[in-house]
């Protein structure tokens, strides 16, 4: 656990580190990514299906705002779709005309959300969508979300009725109109997964919101099982023949999703809940404090030393010092200290010995004034 909160903790001081560049380069991937998958399902247009108008695209995006993306994206669609025939362009752009202004009105900060539900759809995943919303996004996101629902389904009609459209070349524009209106408007599945996502983000926003533990835990299980409840119940009225075995796997990964976007975005430790009550002069104030769970990251510091290389000197001798005895007087004989090293030692003590001897003469010499030995 220590490891994992280690790297979570290195991630985040990465990504502040490097914001400036970390953005662009994700807006870059977002766009890139969608115009493949745009290319790949529709690539009616040759000139738009080349690589290097895709990359030229993404390179734009990466240093525009989100939105652009979004308008850029519809656009892209658009021209995909004139190559095919006008009767889908005129449906299309009526439909994404609409989605465009419920966006802008109540969504428009649910850029990523918007550009990656259909994203999630065509890479089997859609089920991550509504949980993940739920947990990071308010819930003004049914509106992004149930858009690119519908932008999927739309997508998904004009190219399973491709040829149906080419083969009416005896029929009118107005006839071409109300078959493409219609098939997008009588797909119950479109109508059920906008339900059981819209159904499934308020659920989970409302679970992860109250105030007691393991809320988002909560969230994510009661979300995922809601989820699943609505597109059974709506596959049983509406006979959309939904894979179970999909949407089981798809609600797994979903759960997997979210308790891994829970570990980085809501990661607390419930066992050292604190519960404070105070009050001022008008109010009662009672706070429930969750502590999280972090881990300090350790900045070392290297200190470089760069060495110079030495002379190799041979090793000193070892210094011995001794001091002579005291004799016994003091004045004539005073004290004397010699040092010198181990290899003359025994000439330091040879002298050492005739100081002491001439020391010893002068306290023998005669005084004055007094008879030699034997002389009376």
């Amino acid at each position: 656990m220590v490891q994992l909160l280690t790297a979570r903790e290195w991630l985040k001081s990465v990504y502040s580190r490097y914001e400036n560049f970390c953005r662009p380069a994700l807006k870059f991937l977002l766009a890139l990514v969608s115009m493949m998958m745009i290319n790949s399902k529709l690539g009616y247009s040759q000139a738009l299906k080349s690589g290097a108008v895709t990359l030229i695209i993404a390179l734009m995006c990466s240093f525009l705002p989100l939105n652009f993306i979004v308008t850029l994206s519809a656009l892209i669609v658009l021209l995909q779709l004139y190559a095919l025939s006008l009767e889908s362009v005129i449906i299309a752009g009526i439909v994404m005309l609409v989605m465009m202004l419920l966006y802008f009105r109540f969504a428009a900060k649910d850029t990523v959300l918007i550009m990656l539900t259909p994203l999630s759809f065509i890479l089997g995943v859609p089920y991550v969508i509504p949980l993940c919303a739920g947990l990071v996004a308010a819930p003004s996101s049914v509106v992004s979300t149930g858009c690119g629902v519908i932008v999927y389904y739309m997508l998904k009609v004009i190219s399973v009725n491709r040829q149906t459209l080419l083969n009416m070349e005896e029929e009118t524009l107005l006839e071409k109109l109300r078959f493409l209106a219609d098939a997008i408007i009588d797909n119950r599945e479109m109508m059920v997964c906008v339900a059981a996502f819209g159904i499934t983000i308020i659920v989970v926003y409302v679970i992860r919101r109250l105030s007691v533990d393991h809320a988002w835990t909560v969230a994510i299980i009661t979300g995922m099982l809601v989820d699943v409840m609505v597109i059974l119940m709506g596959d049983l009225r509406f006979n959309t023949r939904i894979s179970v075995g999909s949407l089981v796997f798809g609600s797994i990964l979903a759960l997997i999703v979210a308790e891994i976007l829970q570990f980085f975005i809501f990661n607390v430790d419930y066992s050292r809940t604190e519960k404070v009550q105070f009050e001022d002069d008008e109010y009662y104030y009672y706070v429930k404090a969750v502590p999280k769970n972090t881990v300090a990251l350790s900045d070392p510091k290297v200190k470089k030393i760069k060495g110079q290389e030495k002379k190799k000197q041979p090793p000193k001798e070892p210094v011995a010092e001794e001091a002579p005895q005291p004799s016994e007087d003091k004045k004539d004989a005073p004290e004397y200290r010699v040092r010198r090293s181990t290899a003359t030692r025994d000439k330091a003590m040879a002298e050492l010995e005739d100081i002491r001897k001439v020391a010893a003469a002068r306290n023998r010499r005669p005084v004055p004034g007094k008879n030699r030995k034997g002389n009376t």
